[in-house]
Formats: structure tokens, sequence, C-alpha cells
């Protein structure tokens, strides 16, 4: 059986990319794909390694059904090139950091999440970590749930 994998890349691992990461991972099992898909989530930078996501990342997400109790952050790798398909990034400054990373043989997809869901807009999910309440947490969520569901299409073509 063919096995696909994904990497999720925000700038510290706290709050982006393992909340695209729990729900992808949900959304594969709503799908039934989550054993022909691996999912893992890492950050540009290095600040928060071994730390359990923002505790406002892991409140909102619960509320939304999605369990991000066990995610640690690290730091994303030249190595990851070697073992994920897909290297999305949830924005153009990380995706700036991860084309420094991206070894020139790299046959897989390195983009920025949201093609999958606005095709061509070159949008990036927006980083909550300094926004006041819960909305900016929320509207991180409503775009990478639409993001996963683009990402999920493309990936039942794949396999």
């Amino acid at each position: 059986m063919k096995k696909l994998s994904v990497l999720f890349v925000c700038l510290g691992n706290i709050c982006r990319s393992p909340t695209a990461q729990g729900v992808f991972e949900a959304k594969l099992v709503a799908a039934g794909l989550h054993k022909q898909v691996s999912v893992d989530s890492a950050g540009t930078a290095a600040w928060h390694v071994g730390k359990a996501p923002d505790r406002r990342s892991q409140q909102v997400a619960a509320q939304r059904g999605y369990d991000l109790s066990l995610l640690r952050a690290r730091q994303a790798t030249r190595e990851d090139f070697e073992q994920f398909d897909y290297v999305l990034a949830m924005d153009a400054d990380n995706l700036t950091d991860l084309r420094v990373l991206e070894p020139a043989h790299y046959k897989g997809v390195l983009s920025l999440f949201l093609e999958y869901a606005f095709p061509g807009a070159s949008r990036g999910v927006p980083d909550p970590y300094y926004s006041q309440g819960d909305a900016g947490f929320h509207e991180v969520v409503d775009l990478i749930e639409a993001a996963s569901d683009g990402l999920i299409k493309v990936l039942k073509e794949r396999l």
C-alpha cells in the first residue's frame, strides 16, 4: 500500500503547525486515510523545542473536537525533506526559511498550506500568538480546516 507523509511548518511550532497537525490527523481518520498518510509538524525556529502547543491553541482546538495535548514542538531540519512528501508552510516567511533548507534534489511538494483552500492566492495562516482573545485562534482553525479538506482531495487522487 502506498503511503504519503505531510509536514506542517510555522515559526515556533506551538500555534499554527500543531493545530494543522491535529486537525489534519482527525480529518484523515474521518476520510479513512489515517493508515496511508503520516503527519508531523515543526517550526523554523527553535525557541519552543520540547514544549506543548500554546494553551490557547489547545483550548480552541479542543472546543472544535481536536486534541493537541500530546504534541511537542521541534525544529524543522534539512532531513525532513528526505522524510516528507509534502512540506507545507503556514506563511511566506516560513516558506522562505524552508527553501533555504530544501535540498536541490527534493522531489516532493514545498508550498503554502493555504494553497489547498485558496489556490493561487498566496495566502498565509495568520499567527495568532499575539492576538487578544480567542478570535485569532478560531480563524486559524477555520483556515486549517478548509485547507485540510483541499489537501485530502489531492491525497485521495495520489493514493
